[in-house]
């Protein structure tokens, strides 16, 4: 499955449109007003689906992912060099980037590969393709591709 995950060029707040591979809206990321960046995931039907949320006063970066009311993990920047890696609290899963932190794969505890995020450049907002292998991890590395972006947002 590949989504494309577009940000609103004309936003106040992060807001993102993720489109399936027929261009058809699948899900719609609206930021909240909060200390700290708060994205909220909505589907075509605008029901809410989960949140992105940082956790402020951490020495590394550090988000919270919630699926509807429940917290089901979370996902926090290591000190590294050279590639961005990210520990994440749920399914034992894991995210390394290169090195210039354009694209990232996330791999299972077994070291098998459960997506594949890649930057589209020469566009006038943050793109990215999301080639996910299981369908129904789509929301979970969508909520941790929007942590990844919105890290790299607060160090602009």
């Amino acid at each position: 499955m590949k989504l494309l995950f577009k940000q609103r060029f004309f936003s106040w707040l992060d807001s993102y449109d993720i489109y399936d591979e027929y261009e058809n809206t699948v899900y719609v990321v609206k930021g909240q007003l909060s200390w700290g960046h708060c994205l909220k995931i909505f589907d075509s039907r605008d029901r809410e689906l989960g949140m992105v949320k940082e956790r402020v006063l951490t020495f590394l970066p550090k988000f919270e992912v919630y699926e509807g009311e429940q917290r089901i993990g979370s996902i926090s920047k290591e000190l590294t060099f050279l590639k961005p890696r990210y520990d994440i609290d749920f399914n034992g899963w894991h995210i390394e980037g290169d090195w210039t932190e354009w694209n990232y794969s996330i791999t299972d505890g077994a070291g098998r590969t459960l997506a594949v995020i890649s930057k589209e450049l020469f566009h006038m907002t943050d793109t990215y393709v999301l080639d996910i292998v299981n369908p129904g991890d789509a929301l979970h590395v969508l909520m941790f591709t929007l942590a990844i972006d919105a890290e790299k947002c607060s160090r602009q």
